[in-house]
């Protein structure tokens, strides 16, 4: 078979998918508001299920809503007969996801749930199937067409599953008022992490600080630089940033100055400062920009005050260290 033939048949199935995934707004009903209040106020833990490729999909659910902190898991129904249906407790709520709705493995679960009165949301197509009947709000999947060459392997029908149980994710999470600092919280490694971080995430503060009073004198300077590592120290007057010094301006002014010299001659003057809550692939940025290896870092309220108290400092290290890029 010519390749342009695979590149045909793959067009063919992903445009069936597209407009089969359309009919998904036929479940956004009185019974979708019901099922996201549900989730609202439950005061457990909103527990997934399902058997086969539902069963799958509801693991990923499941992973959607613990990643934004709703306390969440998959309960497999088979697994669930021998001692996991334990797990599930009364102030709990059961989603279960079945296309047909009619899956044999389901009944002990639903029997279970019925009887102690655990709250049910059911995904599936068929009204009088034994999962919505057992169901206590019902959402009723529409009849949709398979994109196989056959019309029977489950490609359509598990996309719309996904597609809605993702929508009760995001129609929940719009709700809680997520938002990229939550998700930071839930999400410190990897990638995605790495790029939520702010700049109060990976500055430095307090005592590993470079800074000194303003009346000191460069011998004083020259002392903390070396202790502290970072390549500058930041001059304070009344815990205020007064200016900043850098390796460079030692080096240059050891020449023709005493140890005993005041600062203030050769210092930085009102130095760049940027707010705690910056993003820190932001602050990198800047860095790369100004061709500078530090940054100071000051309060959201101080960022626009002539007087700004230092908050912490971030050297160009911590940044790469951190992955950021």
């Amino acid at each position: 078979m010519r390749k342009l033939n695979f590149i045909s048949i793959a067009k063919k199935s992903a445009s069936i998918q597209i407009n089969e995934l359309k009919k998904v707004k036929k479940i956004f009903n009185n019974s979708f508001i019901k099922a996201v209040n549900l989730i609202l106020n439950c005061k457990g833990k909103v527990i997934f299920a399902g058997v086969g490729k539902s069963g799958l999909i509801a693991r990923k659910i499941s992973a959607t809503f613990s990643s934004v902190g709703i306390p969440s898991f998959f309960c497999d129904p088979a697994q669930a007969l021998h001692g996991d249906m334990g797990q599930i407790e009364k102030k709990d709520i059961l989603i279960i996801f079945s296309y047909s709705g009619n899956t044999l493995e389901l009944s002990n679960m639903l029997k279970y749930a019925n009887r102690y009165r655990i709250k049910i949301i059911g995904a599936a197509s068929k009204p009088d199937s034994i999962l919505l009947k057992a169901s206590d709000i019902k959402l009723i999947l529409p009849k949709v067409k398979e994109s196989d060459s056959t019309g029977m392997v489950p490609t359509s029908s598990t996309s719309l599953t996904m597609l809605l149980g993702d929508c009760l994710a995001t129609t929940v999470m719009y709700q809680k008022k997520f938002s990229k600092e939550k998700f930071k919280i839930f999400h410190p490694g990897g990638n995605i992490g790495n790029t939520l971080l702010l700049a109060k995430d990976i500055m430095v503060i307090g005592k590993k600080m470079p800074v000194i009073n303003y009346n000191k004198n460069f011998k004083a300077a020259l002392r903390i630089m070396n202790a502290k590592k970072l390549g500058i120290v930041v001059i304070l007057k009344n815990n205020y940033i007064k200016g900043l010094v850098t390796d460079g301006d030692l080096r240059r002014e050891i020449k023709n100055y005493s140890y005993n010299q005041n600062l203030n001659k050769f210092m930085t003057k009102k130095p760049l400062v940027v707010n705690e809550n910056m993003p820190a692939s932001r602050a990198l940025a800047i860095m790369n920009e100004k061709k500078i290896t530090s940054l100071l870092v000051v309060g959201d309220k101080d960022l626009r005050k002539k007087n700004k108290r230092l908050k912490g400092i971030i050297h160009i290290h911590f940044l790469l260290r951190n992955g950021i890029n």
